[in-house]
């Protein structure tokens, strides 16, 4: 028998193509965009631009990133190589609806997508002369936790002995004061899965983002609106940016005078100097001032540490531990002085006003993480472990069994008692 194939015959209705609008760049990106060509081109006429136009177009921009951001490519400089961005195919998801553990275990399969993202990476390690160590920046406040937990398990296994630092970051968004049990059960069980999942892949993680960056002390001297991400990137930003200054300083030689720069740190020291001692803590608290005061100030003035103030959620203030290890980095502050630009009751400055801070960033191994330890400790066992726990089934239908969640508590637990005073007895001197 034979079977006519010819699609001619097949298809007999019109074939229409339904494709949306790319979204239009902004007036940021079309700066950018106008500057590179500008630099690209050889022959540039001097003195096009005069003053009053430069003005007029930055308040623009300005105006349209306060008002205009949709997406975080809104504000991006950054130039991505065509290597470094993987899209997750068939997830028809908003971001609204892609926030959770689960969705983004279902959404996502190592087995058939993890060597394309394998080879990405490969790509870029291969192009290096020596690798210090992974950074991650993981936005673990909705499924991408877990696509990011799939991919550091598979670098753990191909990269041994590479150590790895990781922030947990999460927005002002994530942290909603009303909503249903239901809802807060989902959230519970989603931080602190995502937190053992996470730190069991990596050497040293750093919780990152306040429920309100604009009600924090760190936003002292800012104009924060949390709701406009714009806004509280640029914080994190500054602040991750100035912590890792000191892996890109070439270290300097015994001949140099070191007076002005000088602190160049490997990756792999900072992170032993900050978890492989002492009592092995591997959760460090991000503090930051922005901006930062001069190094010696007047007697009035707060000190350089009493301005630092911290990024991450949920620890304890004031808290006095003889056993800290602390990593600092300055940049940009006077040796001495006052900074008035900042630093006095003058008119507040606006973005174009200011065009560059002091920062300062710090990295603490401290117990004053304890109280974020113990919450990621108590919800999962009052949510997922306990009997009859309000989400003992939502846990099953994530995947994870008793024993894998028992795991999870010990090592949680290990971690808390890691970092908890010695409790002294009646009897003891």
């Amino acid at each position: 028998m034979a079977v006519d194939l010819d699609p001619l015959h097949i298809r007999t209705g019109k074939v229409s193509t339904q494709a949306s609008e790319p979204h239009k760049k902004n007036l940021f990106l079309q700066r950018l965009h106008q500057e590179e060509e500008n630099l690209n081109t050889v022959n540039e006429i001097s003195g096009s631009n005069n003053g009053s136009q430069s003005e007029y177009q930055d308040k623009d921009i300005i105006q349209c990133l306060d008002n205009g951001v949709q997406f975080w490519t809104d504000y991006s400089k950054v130039h991505y190589h065509s290597q470094s961005l993987y899209e997750l195919n068939g997830v028809w998801a908003d971001v609204g609806e892609f926030d959770n553990y689960g969705i983004g275990r279902d959404s996502f399969a190592w087995a058939s997508q993890g060597e394309e993202i394998s080879d990405r990476l490969r790509f870029f390690v291969e192009e290096c002369d020596h690798i210090q160590g992974f950074q991650f920046v993981v936005d673990d406040s909705g499924g991408f936790s877990s696509v990011a937990a799939e991919f550091l398990e598979n670098i753990v296994d191909e990269y041994t002995n590479t150590p790895v630092l990781l922030y947990a970051v999460q927005g002002s968004a994530s942290y909603k004061s009303l909503q249903s049990r239901k809802r807060t059960v989902l959230e519970e069980l989603h931080d602190a899965i995502t937190f053992s999942r996470l730190s069991s892949y990596c050497k040293l993680i750093v919780p990152v983002g306040l429920p309100s960056l604009s009600k924090s002390k760190a936003s002292k001297f800012l104009h924060i609106e949390d709701e406009k991400h714009y806004h509280s990137s640029a914080v994190y930003a500054a602040a991750l940016h100035s912590i890792s200054l000191p892996f890109r300083m070439v270290p300097v030689g015994p001949t140099t005078d070191a007076c002005s720069v000088s602190g160049a740190v490997d990756f792999h020291g900072l992170i032993q100097m900050l978890s492989g001692q002492g009592r092995q803590n591997m959760v460090s608290v991000l503090d930051v001032a922005m901006p930062a005061p001069a190094l010696t100030g007047a007697q009035n003035e707060m000190s350089l540490l009493e301005n630092l103030q911290s990024l991450t959620p949920q620890i304890a203030e004031d808290v006095e531990d003889l056993q800290a290890i602390e990593h600092i980095t300055v940049h940009g502050a006077l040796a001495s002085g006052t900074v008035e630009i900042y630093m006095t009751n003058s008119l507040p400055k606006g973005s174009l006003d200011v065009h560059s801070i002091p920062m300062a960033a710090r990295l603490r191994s401290s117990s004053a993480v304890l109280p974020f330890l113990e919450s990621k400790l108590r919800n999962l066992h009052r949510y997922g472990i306990a009997r009859g726990a309000a989400g003992a089934e939502l846990l099953r239908s994530w995947g994870f069994g008793k024993e894998e969640l028992e795991e999870m508590e010990e090592m949680l637990s290990n971690k808390v008692a890691a970092l908890c005073p010695p409790q002294l007895s009646s009897d003891s001197d």
